[in-house]
């Protein structure tokens, strides 16, 4: 079972990852001359962000999950989907986001400056530190609500009560009851916010500009914009070797932390009858939420149908109103030109992509996962090696395949399977560690009972393990097509340029002047976020029964 899958990563992992390696020190042409400052200045700024993001991200996140874990109020499924829908948005459609929000032709600067008169937009948010950071907690706090709050709505309430009874304040109860025993999950969810703030390319890319670099937007610069490949693979080699240290602690930790407290349901753990205070801070907590969640994708809608005329009131006011022109634009190639792909023809390619990547990761996780499931001495070691992907970012893939499959003897740079390649790379872990847990819950009984009455091994698989299985291959099978559609960092490097993707469409028409490219910029965004959205309500649709919805 494990022969494919590892020949896969094997030819499309480990061998990029070598020529990586061998470039970035000394086997590649310029190597001898490295611009330290090019290098130490990213890793610097990635590091910095990246704890600073992930602090901002804890003091929205930790109030977030305790609102989960112990409140029962109306709308808190919808709230917890829409706190869940962030972190599924490709990176692209965020930034898209947040330009709709507070960039210049966005809905914020639009308000006031048909409020005020003003001639300028008065918010500045876009190519600053800010925006990356509040980019970053609307992306990421819906990591530490999931971890935290599941483990928060099993603790044992005895606990806390017998603290009470002893005379401790609420505030030392938190303190030396509940923070000591959530330390390990608070410290994984820490962690695992930490690696993708520090593993972030297109927030930063579109929301940072010139002046914020972060390694992966170095690597990017280097190897397509100033041929410098050497540079680009020491960048490389740096950023994976942090990364797989941040990965090790963090698999630490979530072991920790799955060791359960006294188990609880988690309706037993939800405060019914509430104080005058404890409605006052509900309130406050899902009005938080709502703003962070809500107003960026509201105004990213809003943009996309929302036209700025070119005339103003008597008084100065802007006029806009309602249109689906941007989205007609969609389908138009008003260049006329033979390389040019329309914004409709990249949502195929991304489409056409993503069943392909749906088809390569669940081939493969499936074998992957069936031979996890068999006692076997060899899985301790080879599942590590399976897993290492996780510690890769996709920038970094990309960086590699350049380098390998864009010469003999793999000149494979003009062939159209490197994307689903690359994207199935990203998705397989995610495929794995979904589809595992099913396989294994399978009884053995069964199996032994459909073959003595005659059944061959095809009819027992089809029969008695694809109904068990079959939900959870639907939820890795939307994982991974989700995942693809939305890939960002691997796509800069690989997509052909009359063969775009939807983020890099997205992507090209944003770093255009013009309102048209603006508006089909967020129409194109509006779709990839509705598309996603869809992801993650039938994800939570098929949640596996017995299943917490924390989890």
């Amino acid at each position: 079972m494990w022969a494919v899958p590892l020949l896969f990563l094997l030819f499309f992992f480990y061998l990029p990852l070598g020529a990586i390696f061998r470039y970035g020190l000394g086997g590649g042409a310029g190597a001898s001359s490295y611009d330290l400052t090019a290098i130490w200045r990213p890793v610097g700024f990635t590091l910095f962000q990246a704890g600073l993001s992930t602090l901002l991200t804890l003091l929205i996140g930790l109030p977030t999950a305790y609102l989960f874990a112990r409140f029962q109020f109306p709308g808190k499924r919808l709230l917890w989907v829409l706190s869940t829908l962030p972190f599924i948005l490709p990176t692209v459609v965020v930034a898209a986001s947040f330009n709709a929000l507070a960039g210049p032709r966005g809905v914020l600067n639009v308000a006031l400056m048909g409020l005020f008169g003003l001639d300028q937009p008065p918010i500045h948010m876009i190519n600053t530190l800010g925006a990356i950071l509040a980019a970053h907690v609307f992306y990421n706090t819906s990591i530490v609500i999931r971890m935290v709050a599941a483990a928060w709505a099993r603790q044992d309430l005895h606990l806390v009560q017998a603290a009470q009874v002893l005379g401790a304040s609420p505030l030392r109860t938190l303190r030396e009851v509940t923070l000591p025993l959530l330390r390990p999950v608070i410290l994984a969810a820490s962690l695992l916010v930490f690696l993708f703030d520090f593993t972030s390319f297109g927030v930063v890319l579109l929301l940072g500009g010139p002046a914020f670099a972060t390694i992966e937007v170095e690597i990017y610069t280097q190897a397509l914009h100033m041929l410098n490949l050497s540079q680009a693979s020491l960048l490389s080699i740096i950023q994976l070797g942090i990364t797989l240290i941040l990965t090790v602690v963090y698999s630490r930790f979530s072991i920790d932390s799955l060791v359960p407290v006294t188990p609880r349901s988690p309706e037993n753990a939800e405060r019914r009858r509430l104080s005058p205070s404890s409605r006052l801070i509900m309130g406050i907590l899902i009005a938080a939420m709502i703003v962070l969640f809500a107003s960026p994708l509201a105004a990213l809608g809003a943009r996309s149908v929302t036209r700025l005329e070119a005339e103003r009131g008597q008084r100065g006011e802007v006029q806009y109103g309602l249109t689906l022109d941007y989205y007609r634009e969609l389908f138009i190639n008003r260049q006329g030109t033979l390389f040019f792909a329309s914004p409709i023809e990249a949502a195929r390619n991304s489409l056409g992509y993503a069943m392909a990547t749906v088809i390569i990761s669940v081939t493969l996780g499936f074998l992957a996962a069936t031979a996890l499931t068999r006692r076997a001495a060899l899985n301790r070691w080879i599942d590590p090696l399976f897993m290492l992907p996780l510690g890769a970012s996709a920038v970094t893939l990309g960086l590699g395949f350049i380098l390998v499959f864009n010469r003999p003897p793999f000149n494979l740079g003009n062939s159209f399977l490197l994307l689903p390649v690359a994207h199935s790379l990203v998705a397989l872990p995610f495929v794995v560690r979904t589809l595992h847990p099913a396989l294994g819950s399978i009884p053995a009984g069964l199996r032994q009972a459909a073959t003595v009455l005659g059944a061959t091994p095809f009819r027992v698989w089809r029969e008695v393990d694809l109904p068990i299985i079959s939900r959870a291959a639907l939820i890795a099978a939307t994982f991974a097509f989700t995942i693809s559609l939305g890939e960002f960092g691997a796509t800069t490097f690989l997509a052909r340029p009359e063969f775009p993707t939807l983020p890099v469409a997205i992507f090209r028409s944003l770093s255009r002047p013009g309102a048209l490219n603006y508006g089909q910029a967020m129409a194109m965004a509006t779709i990839l976020m509705a598309t996603c959205g869809l992801g993650i309500l039938l994800i939570e649709k098929l949640r596996l029964p017995g299943t917490d919805q924390n989890a």
